[in-house]
C-alpha cells in the first residue's frame, strides 16, 4: 500500500446528550453566544424527553466509527480513528489533546455533514482551529475531507432505502417522495452551494431509485418568523400533497446520514402525526447509517487524500467538491439572535 500523508483520522460530529441530566448542558453548549429565550431552550429540551433524554446520534456515530476502523484495517490506509464533537463529549478539544499525547502530528477529518454551508462545513473547520489553538503548538494539524453529497457510495445506499420505503407502501413507483434536509437561513444558503448540492443529490437518488415524482423540502427550522429560512417545510409539503389528492408519501432524509433526533422527532413524530391526521399513508426512508457501501465510501474519501490519489469519485452534473476550502468559502451569515434545534 502507498504511504499515507496522514497518521490518524478524526471523526467529527455535532454531538448529543447521553441522558436526561445532559440535555440542558448540551443545549447550552449549542446555543452559547446566542440570545435565545430560556423558554425556547426548554421547548427543545422537551423533544429529547420524548426519547428518555438521550439522542441516538452518539451510538450511531460509534457504530459508524467501528465500521470505518474495520474497513481501514482491511483495505487501508490503516490509520487510528479518533472521535470529537462540536457540542458534547467527546469534545474536539479533549480529543485533539489525546491525539497530541499519542504523538499524532497530522490528521484528516471526516465530518458527518455531506453538504457545503457555514454550519455544515466552515463552522466545523473553525471548531477544529479553535481546539488546536487552545491546545497549543503540540496540537496535530487537521485537514477536512471534501463533502460527499454526490459520491456514489452515498447515492447508492440512499436510493436503495428510498426504493424500500416506496415498495413498503405497495402503490407503485409514482408515490411522491419528499427529500428533506435541515432548513438554514437564506443568508447562509445564498453564500454556499448547499441548495444546489441537495438538489443534485436528490435528483441522483430519485433517478437511481426510478421515482420520478419527487421534491426537495426542508425541516427543523428554528429561526424567528421575521428571518427568512429555506422552504417549503416538510409538514406544509405533506399538506399540499394531500390537497392534490396524493394517496401516500415517502419522506427521505437525504440531508442526514443517521437517524438522530431531528429525524426521529421532526419526521417520525411531527411529520408522521400530520400524515396520520390527514389519513395519508407515510413511509420514512432510512438513512445510510452503517451501510457497507457507505462505509467503503468513507474509506475511499480518506484514501484519496491520504494517498494523494488523482481521481475523485462522483456522480451527476456537479463535480466533486474541492479538497481544500478557500478563505472565503461558506462565510458565516449575518443573523439575529435565533434559537437552534440541534441534532
Amino acid at each position: 500500500m502507498p504511504e499515507s500523508s496522514y497518521d490518524a483520522v478524526l471523526f467529527v460530529s455535532f454531538g448529543g446528550p447521553d441522558g436526561p441530566d445532559d440535555v440542558l448542558p448540551f443545549l447550552e453548549n449549542v446555543l452559547r453566544g446566542r440570545n435565545v429565550p430560556r423558554e425556547r431552550l426548554l421547548e427543545v429540551a422537551e423533544h429529547y424527553q420524548h426519547f428518555g433524554g438521550k439522542s441516538p446520534i452518539n451510538e450511531q456515530n460509534i457504530a459508524l466509527i467501528e465500521a470505518v476502523r474495520s474497513e481501514l484495517a482491511r483495505s487501508g490506509p490503516d490509520l487510528p480513528v479518533y472521535w470529537g464533537n462540536r457540542n458534547w463529549h467527546p469534545l474536539l478539544t479533549d480529543t485533539l489533546r489525546q491525539m497530541a499525547d499519542d504523538g499524532i502530528k497530522r490528521a484528516i477529518a471526516f465530518v458527518t455533514s455531506g453538504y457545503s454551508c457555514y454550519s455544515g462545513c466552515r463552522q466545523y473547520r473553525e471548531n477544529i482551529i479553535a481546539a488546536r489553538e487552545e491546545i497549543g503548538p503540540e496540537a496535530p494539524e487537521v485537514d477536512k475531507i471534501r463533502v460527499f453529497f454526490n459520491h456514489p457510495g452515498f447515492v447508492g445506499p440512499m436510493a436503495r432505502r428510498v426504493v424500500a420505503a416506496v415498495d413498503s407502501l405497495a402503490r407503485g413507483r409514482d408515490v411522491p417522495v419528499l427529500f428533506t434536509a435541515h432548513s438554514i437561513p437564506l443568508s447562509m444558503a445564498e453564500s454556499s452551494r448547499y441548495c444546489s448540492q441537495l438538489q443534485e443529490a436528490s435528483r441522483l437518488v430519485a433517478e437511481q431509485a426510478q421515482t420520478p415524482n419527487w421534491k426537495l423540502v426542508y425541516q427543523s427550522r428554528s429561526g424567528p418568523p421575521s428571518q427568512p429560512w429555506l422552504e417549503p417545510d416538510v409538514c406544509d409539503a405533506v399538506r399540499d400533497l394531500h390537497a392534490e389528492a396524493a394517496e401516500a408519501v415517502v419522506i427521505a432524509p437525504i440531508g442526514f446520514i443517521s437517524d438522530h433526533m431531528e429525524v426521529k422527532f421532526d419526521l417520525d413524530t411531527e411529520a408522521a402525526a400530520v400524515c396520520a391526521e390527514l389519513g395519508l399513508p407515510m413511509a420514512r426512508a432510512a438513512t445510510v447509517g452503517t451501510d457497507p457501501e457507505f462505509v467503503r465510501a468513507v474509506r475511499d474519501l480518506i484514501a484519496e487524500r491520504a494517498w494523494n490519489l488523482p481521481e475523485r469519485q462522483e456522480n451527476g452534473l456537479l463535480p466533486a467538491s474541492h479538497d481544500v476550502c478557500t478563505l472565503h468559502c461558506c462565510p458565516a451569515p449575518r443573523r439575529p439572535a435565533v434559537s437552534s434545534r440541534p441534532a
